[in-house]
């Protein structure tokens, strides 16, 4: 016998009386529960920062991160993280380059920039932002997550002591792609190397140069160098340099940049140093511009005084990218590195000195010449492909020797007064066409190999006026006054040479006859003697001229 179906009447009468009977709790027990939840918790917590072993205490985070935390979806997921040690990864570089082309309606927020020099918008990802991209009939998503680094003055003695501010750990940025793992092999063999090359392919057609600064302020966050876009207008047609010299390191970096195989067949890192020295104003950082442009390379600025040690210098070097040029200008003066052709000082009295708490934290530049040679020409420096090293100098001879050897500054470059051949590139330059005919060039061109003139002396004077009567007249007018300072303080320096030399005589004549008087009987003595006046007439002689 079938048993009745209720009607729906029955149904709500059961449904009104079961809600009825059960007894609603008044808001002081809701508030007394949630008191006593509260204080049980704390409790539990107070117990296990006090009293279970650190150990303990990971496992418990690890244990309901894994529980509660963020769940990967299902099939296979492959995490890209920004960095891989001290160097970028780049397989993140492409991918945050590629799925910025890939942008549709199902994305929820994102960042926008554009500088000035910047053609396009540059987009960048809110954390946990999704992307779908399609890649030979397969959906792959994409997901971005950015974790805040976190700073701590524990076991600080003095916060203030760092200039760099408190221990910073890194903010972790990544890339997780998920998809089925049936396609494993189709993303890892064909999908992944696609977005390297798009990539490769974005960064021909668009290249914009870029010129790095150390970053102290957010070394540990988004590591040690910040950017900006290098316009610098100077190109080897606009330098004012030999032509011979020009053509030389042109055909200097042609001969570099082709030779990938070459370097590895030969087992040599593939970079190449040079060394530019000559007076200020010479043209020294307008090379380095007009190398930048000729090559595509991005330029790294690096004042050795903003490094700590020599720790600190490698990690700036790994974090400098391929195809690029590492400046280092006026190499004689940016740090205080020690000399080893210096005569040993005499030794001065110890005296008493306060002695305060060692901070481990304090910064002490400690940079050494050996770290810096390593840093140039060491194990470290082959971690990368296709870099050039410059070092700039005003004085060539204060540096170390074991710096300007071959292996380390490959190509020492000259840069040397304003010539006649550099005069016409300037005229040129600032005049037109008709500034390197002008009727005054050759005159010019008499008085300025005669005279020691930079060419950012002449190209101010060139710049008074656009008419090149007047700009070339205010030229010759330096020339002409620099040609009358050097005669007038000739005789000065000839007066002063004639002083030192007759001091040369008189020390020389004093110093013969007490040597006559204490070597007459002493064969060796007098064989030092003769040795010695030999000499001294030399440095006479050198002296009178």
């Amino acid at each position: 016998m079938m048993s009745r179906i209720p009607s729906l009447s029955e149904i709500f009468s059961w449904i009104l009386t079961l809600i009825t009977s059960l007894r609603i709790p008044a808001p002081s027990e809701i508030f007394s529960w949630y008191a006593s939840l509260t204080t049980t918790a704390m409790m539990a917590r107070t117990a296990v920062r006090d009293f279970l072993p650190a150990p303990a205490q990971q496992y418990l985070h690890a244990l309901a991160q894994s529980l509660f935390g963020r769940r990967l979806p299902p099939g296979l997921t492959l995490i890209f993280d920004a960095t891989t040690g001290y160097a970028r990864n780049e397989i993140f570089d492409a991918a945050e380059a590629y799925l910025a082309t890939k942008i549709n309606h199902d994305t929820d927020c994102l960042h926008v920039t554009k500088t000035a020099a910047d053609k396009n918008l540059f987009f960048s990802f809110e954390n946990n932002e999704r992307i779908v991209d399609k890649f030979r009939g397969l959906e792959l998503t994409w997901r971005f997550f950015r974790s805040p680094g976190s700073s701590s003055l524990a076991g600080r003695s003095d916060p203030t002591s760092n200039p760099a501010g408190p221990i910073a750990s890194p903010e972790k940025r990544c890339f997780q792609l998920s998809f089925p793992k049936e396609h494993k092999e189709l993303v890892l063999g064909s999908y992944i190397p696609f977005v390297l090359d798009e990539l490769k392919a974005m960064r021909h057609e668009e290249r914009v140069l870029k010129i790095h600064t150390l970053d102290n302020k957010n070394y540990h966050h988004i590591g040690p160098w910040n950017s900006v876009n290098l316009d610098h207008p100077a190109t080897f047609d606009t330098l004012a340099m030999e032509p011979s010299l020009k053509e030389a390191i042109v055909q200097d970096l042609d001969r570099f940049r082709s030779r990938k195989d070459f370097y590895k067949r030969v087992g040599r890192a593939w970079k190449r140093g040079y060394l530019l020295y000559g007076p200020p104003g010479t043209g020294k950082s307008s090379l380095i511009g007009a190398m930048a442009n000729y090559l595509k390379f991005d330029v790294y600025d690096l004042q050795l005084a903003s490094v700590q040690d020599d720790c600190d210098l490698r990690r700036v070097l790994l974090a400098t990218g391929n195809r690029s040029i590492l400046v280092i200008e006026d190499i004689d003066c940016g740090a205080d590195l020690p000399d080893r052709n210096e005569k040993k000082k005499k030794k001065k009295p110890v005296q008493a000195t306060t002695v305060y708490p060692y901070d481990p934290y304090a910064r002490q530049p400690k940079i050494t010449l050996s770290g810096l040679l390593n840093f140039i020409d060491g194990l470290w420096s082959s971690c990368g492909d296709e870099r050039i090293i410059v070092f700039t100098t005003n004085h060539k001879e204060k540096l170390d020797p074991a710096l300007l050897r071959p292996g380390r500054m490959d190509m020492h470059v000259h840069m040397s007064y304003c010539t006649h051949e550099g005069f016409k590139v300037l005229a040129s330059n600032y005049l037109g066409a008709d500034g390197g005919a002008h009727r005054l060039c050759e005159e010019i061109g008499g008085l300025i190999g005669d005279v020691r003139v930079t060419p950012a002396q002449v190209a101010e004077e060139l710049m008074k006026s656009n008419d090149a009567d007047v700009a070339l007249g205010e030229v010759v007018g330096l020339l002409k006054r620099k040609r009358v300072e050097a005669a007038m303080a000739k005789p000065e320096i000839d007066k002063e040479e004639e002083e030192d030399g007759s001091a040369v005589v008189e020390m020389d004549k004093q110093q013969i006859n007490g040597d006559v008087k204490g070597h007459k009987a002493d064969p060796v003595g007098w064989n030092k003697l003769v040795k010695s006046m030999s000499t001294r007439n030399v440095t006479l002689r050198r002296r009178r001229r």
